[in-house]
């Protein structure tokens, strides 16, 4: 049977309509109390697009309807795209995951670890109790912080370096590497800038540009149509609004895009930990790839040793015990982390009915997928909340798509 995503009735893939209907009836109930503009979402089964939905509104002003061809921001969603970006180059033999980061980027060697701050004010430092490692820089344990909180000493020291105002991915890898760890590193799990310096990696490694490679090696060769660092002029109109809520008038708010770009000429610097904007047929595209090993529509990305990798936790049991996390992505007995997303390595032990070894992330803007291998199941869902009070819609769906499995 072809996995390439054709149309196909739920009941014919074991999936029951009602039950899908009631995770629709969840989020048309979000979008009528104004807690979402709207939402598009897409079930994929065995290979077959099986169930679509689309709610609410592109944009509340004019009052344009979402469609399902809407472009989102799809924000930490990039990540394991990003992570499928190392995997290609790890199937070349380009990297090893006990490498140093150092190995790749020169500027890390003899980095030193953050040991708060002296009577002057100025940081100290410890050396590292072993240099950071590429399987860190693949979990966020590597020691690297995402510098966006100013109460904190060491992210103080990000913005000061103006550590995301870089000229280039280069420059930017440069600059991370001149600041102090945030800790030893693999004692924590952090959620970090990690990922954006994988883009460094991945320019270095290819010679290729970031937002090049990707479109070469992963959109086009995967009928990605939508999916890039900026929106084209044409397409633009077809991108949502973005959204905040706001407490004090209790409504739902135009908001800035928290990364600065504009979305609508290629960046500067292509942040591979959330610079993407796409749709849900495209996400979808991607996800499918994940759930087939590698391939989509007889053509390879990578192979499936490599995704394998990606798609399996690296955190030790220790780790799981600490609960860092991020958001709605807790750390926990049961629920891990792999290369550029999260894995549940034990479901019933981290509370959520699916199947093991699913692997998910979610986005900054309330996006959200999974896909889950034990079920052979593929979720996106997109939206345009800018809000860490956005409800747990990850967890939400799926618990509830756990009665649509007949």
């Amino acid at each position: 049977m072809s996995r390439d995503l054709a149309l196909a009735t739920p009941e014919s893939v074991g999936l029951s309509n009602a039950g899908l209907e009631a995770i629709d009836g969840y989020l048309r109930g979000l979008v009528d109390a104004g807690t979402l503009a709207g939402v598009v979402t897409l079930v994929a089964r065995h290979g077959k697009t099986v169930h679509t939905s689309v709610m609410g509104k592109k944009d509340l002003a004019s009052g344009e309807p979402l469609a399902l061809d809407t472009i989102f921001r799809i924000f930490s969603m990039t990540k394991p795209i990003t992570g499928v970006a190392m995997s290609i180059l790890f199937d070349e033999g380009l990297w090893s995951p006990d490498d140093t980061i150092a190995k790749h980027l020169p500027a890390f060697e003899g980095v030193r670890v953050f040991d708060g701050l002296d009577a002057d004010g100025k940081p100290k430092t410890v050396a590292p109790e072993h240099a950071p490692t590429m399987r860190e820089l693949m979990t966020h344990t590597a020691g690297l912080s995402y510098g966006f909180n100013p109460a904190e000493p060491l992210d103080k020291l990000y913005q000061t370096a103006q550590v995301w105002q870089s000229p280039s991915l280069a420059v930017f890898a440069d600059k991370v590497a001149g600041l102090p760890l945030a800790y030893q590193p693999g004692t924590k799990w952090l959620y970090s800038l990690s990922m954006d310096v994988q883009g460094a990696i991945v320019e270095k490694l290819s010679g290729q540009s970031l937002p090049e490679f990707m479109r070469t090696r992963i959109f086009e060769p995967l009928g990605m149509v939508d999916t890039a660092f900026h929106t084209p002029p044409q397409k633009a109109a077809r991108r949502a609004t973005l959204y905040r809520w706001s407490p004090r008038q209790q409504k739902l708010v135009e908001a800035p895009n928290i990364l600065g770009a504009d979305y609508d000429a290629p960046p500067a610097l292509a942040v591979g930990g959330g610079g993407l904007v796409s749709t849900v047929s495209d996400y979808a595209r991607f996800a499918q790839m994940l759930l087939n090993g590698g391939e989509l529509d007889g053509k390879r990305i990578v192979s499936a040793a490599a995704l394998k990798q990606q798609m399996t936790n690296h955190l030790s049991e220790e780790m799981l015990e600490t609960r860092y996390g991020v958001g709605h992505q807790q750390i926990r007995p049961g629920f891990g982390y792999g290369f550029n997303g999260a894995v549940f390595t034990d479901p019933d032990t981290a509370g959520v009915p699916v199947g093991k070894g699913t692997y998910h992330w979610d986005g900054a803007a309330g996006t959200w997928f999974w896909v889950d291998p034990v079920n052979d199941l593929l979720y996106v869902g997109l939206v345009q909340l800018l809000s860490e009070t956005a409800p747990p819609l990850q967890k939400t769906t799926q618990t509830m798509m756990a009665d649509a499995l007949i």
